[in-house]
């Protein structure tokens, strides 16, 4: 969920829609619906290919799932 939630905020605040984001990185709309919601698990490469689409790099879009986690002391969601 932490993952979706760094995604989409990012893509607020470049201005995106779904549909231009999906366009972006080549993967379908509805997919990048529902890795936001937290409803689909994404690939390693899907997430690269967004975070590129997004203008960072896949170790920044990590880092801010860490800080997220962390400061929302998410991190018994994920044990």
């Amino acid at each position: 969920m932490c993952l979706g939630d760094q995604i989409r905020s990012e893509r607020y605040r470049k201005n995106l829609s779904q549909l231009s984001l999906s366009q972006q990185c080549g993967l379908h709309r509805s997919y990048i619906g529902l890795i936001e919601r937290g409803e689909k698990n994404i690939t390693v490469i899907n997430c690269m290919k967004v975070a590129n689409a997004l203008g960072i790099s896949l170790s920044e879009l990590i880092a801010r799932v860490e800080s997220s986690l962390i400061s929302r002391d998410c991190l018994a969601e994920v044990s």
